[in-house]
């Protein structure tokens, strides 16, 4: 079949691709980018929207926790971001189900949290991450998330009740209010109708700082010490549910997933310069990351995430001395392939961009 079209597009479609016609017909049929239509859309979560998508036939699904990076044009651009899917895996109509909450400084999510409609196609990238469930399943299984970090843990939770999981489960879930928490209702019913499932809602008045302790999780789940625990949320949640790990010696049970850059603070003592030698371009280093000084430069790297996840913007560095923003740890090897977004640069440092 795949010779056949070849033989189209070499005899009948010139001289445009077989894919300039196949997008007339349908976006999601061109062979050479994959594609997802929105077909429906819920805002059912104040600040939230739900998109269900229909990719192309070369989508492979996804193993609950993992992410996909979607591209989105505005106003003529296209832009990349990751979102982890919330329906359970190995859906039969193979369709994505995406709830994307509206950050105030969030371009894409915005859009679609005001735009999508359906009939809107977007691109799509693989599903990709090793955030997701073990096979064979572990006995006892923890679920925490803050915010927007519910979208894997309900992957996950819808995946295990599809299955007919029988181990204990707890899913501790931490927001502004209940109109926020998106997918709630189907939540109390997974609780209702799975007698092993224990769901839990907790609303503190910041979430930089969840009231999270030890006390509050061993009365929900004694039985946590033998479980594995899968986490997702803002930065305070996420350092309280560590502390708490770390003290008790269970790091090695508690598996995370960060979608925000917490430690990105601009050097105020940066000194050096950045020097973009694929373009000819030289700045002062002001200490922001890679990605923030080649924008102010005048350049157009690529990117998705932007917290280090789907390595779109990476680019080899050259010479000169970097600093990861979530370790802290620096890095001297020349010829190296860095991500610009989670680096900043200490001294002079050349970027083959």
């Amino acid at each position: 079949m795949v010779g056949l079209l070849d033989l189209v597009q070499k005899t009948m479609t010139t001289p445009h691709p077989l894919d300039r016609y196949l997008e007339l017909v349908r976006p999601t049929l061109a062979r050479g980018a994959m594609r997802a239509e929105i077909t429906h859309v819920r805002r059912s979560a104040v600040g939230s929207v739900t998109l269900t998508l229909k990719p192309g036939r070369q989508w492979a699904g996804h193993i609950a926790g993992q992410y996909i990076q979607i591209g989105v044009v505005i106003d003529g651009v296209r832009h990349n971001r990751c979102y982890s899917p919330v329906n359970a895996d190995g859906r039969r109509d193979r369709h994505i189900e995406l709830t994307i909450k509206a950050h105030p400084q969030g371009l894409v999510s915005n859009h679609l949290h005001e735009n999508a409609i359906p009939g809107m196609v977007i691109d799509l990238e693989p599903a990709a991450g090793v955030f997701h469930l073990p096979t064979p399943r572990p006995e006892q299984i923890v679920l925490i998330s803050g915010g927007s970090g519910i979208t894997p843990v309900l992957s996950m939770l819808r995946t295990l009740a599809n299955e007919g999981y029988k181990g204990r489960i707890l899913f501790l879930h931490y927001n502004r209010s209940p109109e926020f928490v998106p997918h709630r209702q189907e939540l109390e019913a997974i609780a209702m109708q799975h007698g092993n499932v224990r769901v839990e809602f907790r609303y503190p008045e910041t979430q930089r700082h969840a009231n999270f302790g030890y006390d509050e999780l061993e009365s929900l789940a004694p039985w946590f010490p033998i479980a594995q625990t899968y986490l997702c949320g803002p930065p305070g949640l996420m350092a309280a549910v560590r502390t708490v790990y770390e003290a008790e010696q269970l790091g090695d049970r508690l598996h995370s997933e960060e979608f925000t850059l917490a430690t990105a603070v601009v050097d105020a003592d940066a000194e050096g310069k950045l020097t973009f030698s694929d373009s000819g371009v030289v700045a002062e280093n002001s200490g922001e990351s890679l990605l923030d000084q080649a924008e102010s430069a005048g350049l157009k790297p690529q990117y998705g995430c932007r917290m280090g996840i789907c390595f779109t913007c990476t680019a080899v560095k050259r010479s000169g001395c970097t600093r990861n923003l979530r370790t802290g740890e620096l890095d001297s090897d020349p010829d190296q392939p860095i991500q610009l977004c989670i680096n900043a640069p200490v001294g002079d440092v050349d970027i083959a961009l």
